[in-house]
């Protein structure tokens, strides 16, 4: 049997974290609400959020007191996650991707590894078919333009066999200043990059969604379909209810304050 189409959405306004998180939470509720009659969506977030800084699991609130109180002076967000990985940033400028997939619907069921593996490869591919841009094998998870430039990276959740969290990939040079007021991702020899630069052209975050859904598709078996908010049910409801938060919430910092 043909698996259904994984539904993609772009949020045109940057995000904040906190009630990204909060959406990923419900989707994933009524994914496994309605996973036990198999009527249940694959669902692909794609989106900008606005200036956060955020923790993975690893890191207890006691190690991040004095992080927090710092970043968040210069005009960032902060949230802790229980995400893998360490402290990282997000924010406009970068296209981060939260595939809300069920693990257990291919058959065989795909595993943990496989699928961080496929994400990975998905970045690297992009980065070249659409940039021309060649990556550079690491021991760390993430994409790297040389040893010492990431250019995205990955943290992912899964429960139940029902993945949350995801990538971010770096596009334009806007992420860069808060980048370098971090040691992102515990690696203190190596900086962020983007794709503007290594590309040595202009480039939105918009132009390049499409040619990540493509290839998402491919590498993970699935055909994709944008997703309709207006017919979707409770999925597009919170849906559209955060996207009208996140124009509510106005215009955000572009480089830090201090």
């Amino acid at each position: 049997m043909s698996l259904p189409p994984v539904l993609y959405h772009y949020f045109q306004t940057p995000l904040p974290y906190g009630r990204t998180l909060a959406l990923q939470e419900r989707l994933h509720q009524i994914q496994l609400g309605s996973r036990r009659t198999s009527s249940h969506q694959d669902i692909l977030l794609l989106l900008q959020h606005r200036p956060v800084y955020t923790s993975g699991r690893r890191q207890t609130e006691h190690e991040l007191q004095s992080e927090r109180a710092r970043l968040t002076k210069i005009g960032a967000d902060f949230v802790a996650t229980s995400r893998g990985g360490q402290l990282t940033y997000h924010g406009p400028g970068q296209l981060v991707g939260y595939p809300l997939l069920d693990l257990g619907r291919p058959s065989p069921p795909m595993g943990i590894r496989d699928y961080i593996c496929k994400m990975q490869k998905l970045i690297q591919i992009h980065l070249m078919s659409a940039h021309k841009i060649t990556h550079v094998p690491s021991d760390h998870t993430g994409v790297f333009l040389d040893p010492a430039t990431k250019v995205a990276s990955i943290g992912v959740q899964v429960r139940h066999r029902l993945t949350t969290h995801g990538f971010a990939m770096n596009v334009t040079e806007e992420p860069l200043k808060w980048f370098d007021r971090v040691v992102a991702c515990g690696l203190a020899d190596v900086k962020a990059g983007c794709i503007e630069l290594a590309a040595e052209k202009q480039i939105q975050v918009q132009d390049v969604v499409e040619g990540v859904v493509d290839v998402f598709g491919k590498l993970y078996g699935r055909d994709t379909e944008k997703l309709v908010v207006e017919s979707a049910g409770e999925v597009g409801e919170a849906i559209l209810a955060l996207e009208n938060e996140a124009l509510e919430a106005g215009d955000w910092p572009k480089r830090p304050t201090s």
